[in-house]
């Protein structure tokens, strides 16, 4: 996995800065971001540098329950969400692809909770992310 480039944290993160380093991917950035004020405009967001892993996340907010926090890296952005159990049946459930669905299934577990992480370079990587939106949205 490519590690978080934004790791000073005196250099708050801008569109800028975040569309110089992930460049011809800007474009799913700014998808993802009208996806959610067109679906769901009760999002809140926030850019916060957390020491634990030393680096800047975005993290959306939605009803005080986190939907996904992401980290920009080389070239692009990884998405990152958190499931807890309940979610198995629904990720299994879902159009998303085979490889995602393994990484949940095989993901360190944190007490309840698994991560699945997606890296943004395609169409179909932007759609996944979309999915596990929605998966996360119904989540109570």
């Amino acid at each position: 996995m490519e590690p978080i480039v934004l790791t000073d944290p005196n250099i708050q993160p801008t569109d800028e800065l975040i569309f110089s380093i992930i460049g011809e991917n800007s474009v799913y950035w700014e998808k993802l971001v009208d996806y959610l004020y067109d679906n769901h405009f009760d999002i809140t967001e926030e850019w916060r540098f957390y020491n634990d892993g030393k680096s800047w996340l975005y993290k959306a907010v939605r009803k005080k329950q986190t939907l996904y926090w992401i980290g920009i890296i080389k070239d692009t952005f990884r998405v990152t969400f958190w499931f807890g159990e309940k979610a198995q049946s629904l990720i299994e459930g879902s159009i998303l692809p085979d490889k995602v669905k393994e990484e949940f299934r095989n993901a360190k577990r944190y007490g309840q909770l698994r991560a699945v992480s997606v890296e943004v370079r395609s169409e179909d990587d932007y759609n996944n992310v979309v999915t596990l939106v929605e998966l996360k949205a119904k989540m109570k």
